[in-house]
Formats: structure tokens, C-alpha cells, sequence
């Protein structure tokens, strides 16, 4: 019995003093076949079609005014999440984007980046986006300081809703897992099943909250435009 339920995120593995579970992260790099770059099949088929979608939608949502390249750092930030979600899944697979430490690694820095290019560039535009459209006078200070609240607590809400929705599922499994060795077959069978639904809808919020991160880094981008 654990003595601590989220013990079970902790990178345990050591070499000198060195965490090897955060290689993970970059197991991608291995795990994709060479042929998935040169022969075409259907994997690269539909790879290629979901990133033409994603490249429309982005293009949309960042407006025409965007450079040249934003949506392609989008789609790779969606793409690294996406398989670092599914190899989560995976037995005894370290799920990085369960922590902190990675998803605000990648929240932070494009934050930064957006307020600093906004704030030089678009000065006006980002004081106007302090006080929305048609606020009393008398309400005008109380928005300023809700609006830059809001504004700065953004990297850690986008962080916060990745690694607590990867989290709370992973907590499930473990739970519905650890009761198997105690209960009659009977109602074995139904925690096997309720598992493997579970496990279901756990690649279903992989993918869901890969999409949001996305969409959300997009709407945050195009707000400084």
C-alpha cells in the first residue's frame, strides 16, 4: 500500500544522480520509424492531414497580421504534448506533462515572449486591452486590475489545467488498479471493465487537452496583434 497516492508521479529512476525519467520527453525522437519520412503511407497520410487542418484553424485564430511561422511552432507544441500524453498511457512510462516543471517550461517562455513582443510593438493596443469596450468610469481601475490579474496568472492556468487533467485520470487508474489484489472475481470484472473505459477516455483527454493548449497559445498570441 502506498504511503503517499502521488508517489506514483515522482521521477524515481536514478543514475548518477541523474533522473532518467524525464528521457521520455524525447523517446519520440527514437520511436518514429524512418520510413515514416520517406515512404508514404497512410500514418504520414493522416499525420499530414491533421496538420493542415490544425495550420487552417491557427491561421484563422492568429489573424492575418500573424508572421510567417507561428502556426508551425503551434503545431509542434501540440505535436510534442499529444505524444507525450500517449506515451503517458503507456506502463511504466513517465508521464512529463503530469508535471509542473514541463508544462509551465512550455507556458512560461511563450508568455514572456507574447507580452514582450506586444508591449514594444503594439503599446497602445495592449493599454486599450486593459479597459474593455464601453466600462464605466467609475469601474475603469477595478477592470485594469482584474485584466492584469488575469493577464499574468495566464502561463500558470495553462500549465495547472495540462498536468491536473493528466493527473486525475492517471489517480483513477491507480486507485481502480490497486483494489484488484482485494475484491471478490465477480466484482473484478467490473473494475476491469470500468478500467479499460477509463482508459479510453484518458486518450480521449490526451488529445483534448494537447487541442486546448494549442488553441489557448493561439488566442493568447493573437490578442498582442
Amino acid at each position: 500500500m502506498m504511503a503517499n497516492l502521488f508517489s506514483v508521479f515522482d521521477p524515481s529512476t536514478n543514475w548518477f544522480n541523474l533522473s532518467l525519467n524525464w528521457l521520455s520527453t524525447m523517446l519520440g525522437l527514437f520511436m518514429i520509424p524512418f520510413s515514416f519520412w520517406f515512404i508514404p503511407s497512410r500514418m504520414s497520410f493522416m499525420w499530414n492531414k491533421i496538420m493542415s487542418t490544425l495550420h487552417m484553424e491557427f491561421s484563422v485564430l492568429l489573424g492575418k497580421k500573424s508572421s510567417k511561422g507561428s502556426t508551425l511552432m503551434l503545431i509542434s507544441m501540440f505535436s510534442m504534448i499529444l505524444f507525450n500524453n500517449f506515451l503517458g498511457m503507456f506502463p511504466y512510462i513517465f508521464t512529463s506533462t503530469s508535471h509542473m516543471v514541463m508544462t509551465m517550461s512550455l507556458a512560461l517562455p511563450l508568455w514572456i515572449l507574447l507580452m514582450i513582443f506586444g508591449w514594444l510593438n503594439n503599446t497602445n493596443h495592449m493599454f486599450a486591452h486593459l479597459i474593455p469596450q464601453g466600462t464605466p468610469y467609475i469601474l475603469i481601475p477595478f477592470m485594469v486590475l482584474i485584466e492584469t490579474i488575469s493577464n499574468v496568472i495566464r502561463p500558470l492556468t495553462l500549465s495547472i489545467r495540462l498536468s491536473a487533467n493528466m493527473i486525475a485520470g492517471h489517480l483513477l487508474l491507480t486507485l481502480l488498479g490497486n483494489t484488484g489484489s482485494s475484491i471478490p472475481m465477480y466484482i473484478y470484472l467490473i473494475v476491469l471493465i470500468s478500467q479499460i473505459l477509463l482508459l479510453t477516455l484518458e486518450f480521449a483527454v490526451a488529445i483534448i487537452q494537447s487541442y486546448v493548449f494549442a488553441v489557448l497559445s493561439t488566442l493568447y498570441s493573437s490578442e498582442v496583434n
